[in-house]
């Protein structure tokens, strides 16, 4: 009789599958509009200007509609399927997360949950 092979799970990580693209050329092209507002050169200007309209930055609709991350990216966003939109949202969430601690402190406000 065969032993069965039990695999304990307790300690096992979860690993999202990464879903696939729908619209490369489109999802590119906003992406690079993010990673352009959050470049080391640009992050701050692009700070500056959420702060001086009273922007909360993890308002990714309201920025965008803003055209803070440029004139035709919210455009091009809508032309996205919800998967890739979603993705977008999410790299959008990951990269104000990425802002160095110092300028984090400085736009204080715009970090702010209230």
């Amino acid at each position: 009789m065969a032993q069965a092979m039990t695999v304990d799970r307790s300690s096992a990580m979860y690993e999202r599958q990464p879903m696939a693209i729908a619209d490369a050329a489109t999802f590119g092209v906003v992406r690079q509009a993010i990673e352009r507002a959050f470049s080391s050169g640009c992050v701050a200007e692009f700070l500056k200007s959420l702060e001086r309209d009273r922007m909360r930055i993890r308002d990714f609709e309201l920025v965008l509609g803003s055209a803070k991350l440029g004139a035709g990216t919210a455009g091009e966003y809508a032309k996205l399927p919800n998967g890739d939109q979603g993705q977008i949202r999410e790299f959008y969430l990951a990269s104000l997360e990425q802002v160095q601690p110092s300028l984090r402190e400085r736009f204080f406000k715009l970090y702010a949950y209230y």
